[in-house]
């Protein structure tokens, strides 16, 4: 690590930070370092008291809530009287009157076209261009290389004819269900060509026509042999690649080789739950990347099989309309970029006072500086926005906090008020349960609402820590609550004026290897009203679109203005084990479960900086981890510790155990050699000498005395040590 600082007003800034700041970041944007670094000084110096202050209320409502639960233990817990507490401490707000949100010069991807949202690690150039590159995707290779199609020849690197037909025949059955042609089904046309502005459809010498003519868009090529027809449905668009000579297009007899979908429409280019960054070294390598993405030069070169290759952005994808005239649609995803919460402060700068730096004000002014390139050249937001994600906030106090941090952005960097967007994650206890008021204080910013169930169990966790044992974590997802925290973001997200304006989201499909599942669950969040829902990948984003060509998710919206409001009892309900009489064989299985979990993902973190991948589970399905898988395991074993239905000689033996079995299943693991990484380090049996190990083990032992129940303060904590 470079720890060499270099004085700038009254910062000690990383001279790795600031050479990047002077020599990339600023270059050409017409903002001196000397200005930029005497704004980003006086309001660092200005707000991280705010920040600090903030932080000491999250603890003393924790304390206050602890100290409620201690009291009434030995009656029936009642909500009303729960409730009332709630609002006397100030952890629930009064709700204000009615409004709609105010925000303007949102892209279109974010107003009106519905469909998946990619979250890809920053840190990772090559994911990161994956991503971006995402937009539009090959609909054969997202089926044929899943289990959405089934042949029993299918796998290996030869070519399954049975499965490739099978692709095929889904394919066409998706274009006949959203495209249809008057009295024709797509499997039998011959030929398609563009006649006076219309879509013509050949069997034979005979002529057919969409059934709603309005889905063609356009052509490229020679109108009577185009190389590509464009269709769209619910503001999605769909090619027809067409090249006969294709392998693909061999045994087709209008020669169509190929159909691209318009998949991941926004993509979160994450610096916080998916990426290990815990000093300079790591910011500098995100920030570049972001950088490289705003000014649409970022390039990864690697190798795959023997051969070198290099990864870029996509250009625009052109066509000709039906009136005969260029068309251009956006080639890449809209990207927006997650900053860090509240809480966690970094090395890479200190203070006046000796302290590290607020990293999420770091955060805003690097990103937002970024992204000053990109509002000339309009290669990203086409309407002048930058779209900024902020996690973890608790309550209106937090996000009208953020609404502070942006305006002083603004100010420094000479933006019009209200360029930068805000992206609530609605993930943390107080904010679902104050969620209109909110909204409330970014009206005139915010441009996307998403769940987080992952991170919301682990707050809801800690927050009824002193309440009870908490149910299995298998159990939650039955529980009351989250179904009144997933439906209660929809309905608020509708009244505030959302649909048709700004993105109502929804939580990760964690399995990229179940496609199947995921095509026959994730319509489900349409089906509640989502006009963009994460998904694990590119492939799955592909998949994912189908859902949206599906449902007309405005017209949905609208349906589900005139449901039933969530009760807020609902929302508050405890999901504690009434009078538990687990066994203790089923008592070590939920242990040895979240400990797996824990140890998979820590031990990438720790021993690699690995901060998301898939990791295989108990039963080796893969599963992607980030930190809000850690936080529901961490905390599930901390509660059950805490109330007695464990003990730490227990638990730290089926640590050990599961250490041993998480060794097992990284020993082939070629994706360390791959990336260059160092080789994958045993914890056991020598567990005293694992970093990770320890680490595991501190996020369960201490795991109820973490600021929210947050796994980040250990993992940097002894990331650092490992580095060092």
């Amino acid at each position: 690590m470079n720890n060499q600082f270099i004085k700038i007003n009254n910062l000690s800034v990383a001279i790795k930070l600031s050479d990047f700041v002077s020599n990339e970041l600023l270059n050409g944007t017409g903002i001196s370092p000397e200005i930029f670094w005497q704004g980003f000084d006086r309001v660092v110096h200005e707000l991280t008291p705010k920040n600090r202050e903030l932080l000491k209320i999250r603890e003393t409502l924790q304390q206050d809530i602890d100290l409620w639960h201690k009291k009434n233990k030995s009656k029936e817990f009642n909500i009303n009287e729960y409730q009332n507490f709630l609002i006397e401490i100030g952890y629930l707000k009064k709700e204000g009157p009615d409004f709609k949100i105010k925000t303007q010069y949102l892209d279109e991807e974010i107003s009106s076209i519905p469909g998946p949202q990619l979250v890809v690690p920053i840190m990772n150039a090559r994911y990161s261009l994956n991503a971006a590159n995402a937009r539009w995707m090959s609909l054969y290779d997202s089926l044929y290389g899943t289990d959405v199609i089934y042949s029993e020849e299918s796998g290996g690197e030869k070519y399954d004819p049975q499965r490739g037909s099978k692709v095929i025949k889904y394919a066409r059955n998706f274009l006949n269900k959203f495209f249809p042609i008057k009295n024709l089904h797509w499997k039998d046309i011959t030929g398609l060509s563009v006649e006076n502005g219309k879509l013509v459809i050949k069997k034979g010498d005979k002529k057919y026509n969409l059934i709603n003519l309005e889905k063609f868009i356009g052509h490229r090529g020679d109108v009577n042999k185009p190389s590509a027809i464009i269709l769209k449905n619910h503001n999605l668009h769909v090619e027809i690649i067409i090249n006969p000579k294709a392998f693909s297009a061999a045994q087709d007899a209008a020669g169509i080789s190929d159909i691209i979908l318009e998949s991941a429409i926004s993509t979160i280019c994450d610096h916080e739950d998916s990426v290990a960054a815990v000093d300079a070294e790591d910011k500098v390598i995100c920030y570049k990347n972001w950088l490289g993405l705003m000014k649409g030069d970022l390039k990864s070169q690697f190798e795959k099989k023997g051969k070198k290759y290099e990864r870029k952005l996509n250009p625009d994808r052109s066509y000709i309309s039906k009136d005969g005239t260029g068309l251009k649609l956006h080639g890449r995803s809209l990207l927006l970029v997650r900053n860090v919460g509240h809480l966690m402060t970094n090395p890479a700068i200190i203070l006046n006072d000796g302290s590290e730096v607020p990293e999420g004000i770091m955060d805003a002014f690097i990103t937002s500086a970024a992204c000053l390139h990109d509002l000339k050249i309009k290669g990203n937001s086409r309407s002048g926005s930058i779209y900024i994600v902020k996690p973890k906030m608790h309550g209106p106090d937090e996000t009208e906090f953020t609404n502070l941090i942006f305006s002083k952005v603004e100010e420094v960097l000479g933006l019009k008020k209200y360029t930068i967007k805000c992206g609530i994650m609605d993930e943390e206890r107080r904010t679902s349960s104050n969620l209109k008021e909110c909204i409330r204080t970014l009206e005139n910013r915010v441009f996307f609402i998403n769940t987080g169930f992952l991170d919301r169990t682990g707050d809801e966790m800690h927050t009824s820590m002193e309440a009870g044992p908490m149910i299995k974590k298998g159990d939650m997802k039955k529980s009351k609550w989250i179904n009144a925290y997933e439906n209660n973001n929809v309905d608020i997200g509708i009244k505030c004026g959302f649909s048709g304006v700004a993105q109502i989201g929804k939580g990760m499909w964690a399995m990229p290897d179940k496609m199947k599942d995921m095509m026959e669950q994730k319509i489900g969040h349409v089906n509640a009203g989502a006009n963009c829902a994460w998904v694990p990948s590119p492939t799955a984003a592909a998949l994912h679109a189908m859902h949206y060509h599906e449902i007309n998710i405005f017209e949905k919206q609208n349906e589900l203005k005139n449901k039933d409001q969530v009760k807020l009892h609902d929302l508050l309900t405890l999901p504690i084990a009434d009078r538990p009489n687990w066994s203790m064989d089923e008592i070590n299985l939920e242990i040895a479960n979240s400990a797996q979990s824990i140890l998979g993902y820590v031990v990438r973190w720790i021993d690699h900086g690995v901060g998301c991948s898939k990791v295989p589970d108990i039963n080796n399905i893969g599963l992607m981890e980030d930190r809000a898988t850690l936080r529901i395991s961490s905390q599930h074993i901390a509660n059950w510790l805490h109330h007695g239905i464990c003990s730490k000689k227990q638990v730290l033996e089926i640590m050990k155990n599961m250490a041993k079995v998480v060794d097992e299943q990284n020993e082939d693991d070629n994706a360390y050699s791959r990336s260059g990484r160092s080789e994958y380090q045993k914890m056991s049996p020598d567990y005293h000498k694992s970093i990770a190990f320890k680490t595991a083990c501190e996020l369960v032992f201490q795991g109820r005395n973490q600021p929210s129940g947050y796994t980040e303060p250990l993992l940097h904590l002894n990331r650092l040590i490992k580095k060092n």
